[in-house]
């Protein structure tokens, strides 16, 4: 697909700069598709481990919540962060908006993250598509966010030194 393109060259262009690099893994709940250890819970590009790569397993949307991820991005001298991946409206936006108020510069590139059309509701709405409900997360992230730039615009550098230890997984 066009995301996991992009998201690939972000993910190549970031480890050649030296970036920090976090995957976010999802534990989703017992019998959900991103249930751990399922075919929908594995991350979509190969972790290349080492001290500037590292898997983070999250347990709620939110990749800061009961996590080691502010401790690590502090702990890398890291200010700025791009967010990217799926699902927008949940772990891209609860993510992102954490970043926000723990003052990092976050960069969400609106090509390079995604969801699925959200259900009727009948008698309420109708389906709302996924481009839409993507383009409202991004826009519910205010102007402090940057939402327009494209994938292939975003820049990286290395961050002032590399996290001490690869931090333990989160418990799902």
């Amino acid at each position: 697909s066009r995301l996991v393109d992009r998201t690939a060259d972000l993910l190549a262009r970031a480890r050649r700069d030296g970036a920090l690099v976090v995957h976010l893994q999802n534990d989703g709940e017992p019998g959900a598709e991103d249930e751990p250890h399922t075919p929908g819970w594995e991350l979509h590009h190969p972790v290349e481990p080492g001290p500037r790569e590292l898997v983070i397993r999250k347990p709620y949307d939110d990749g800061f919540e009961e996590t080691a991820l502010g401790t690590v991005l502090a702990e890398a001298g890291v200010r700025a962060i791009a967010v990217c991946g799926v699902m927008s409206e949940m772990c891209v936006y609860a993510t992102a908006r954490t970043a926000l108020a723990q003052d990092y510069r976050v960069v969400v590139p609106h090509d390079a993250h995604a969801t699925q059309d959200v259900p009727a509701a009948p008698g309420i709405s109708d389906v709302v598509p996924a481009a839409t409900v993507s383009r409202v997360a991004a826009y519910a992230l205010g102007s402090d966010a940057e939402v327009t730039v494209r994938a292939s615009d975003v820049t990286f550098a290395a961050p002032v030194s590399a996290p001490a230890a690869a931090p333990a997984p989160a418990v799902g």
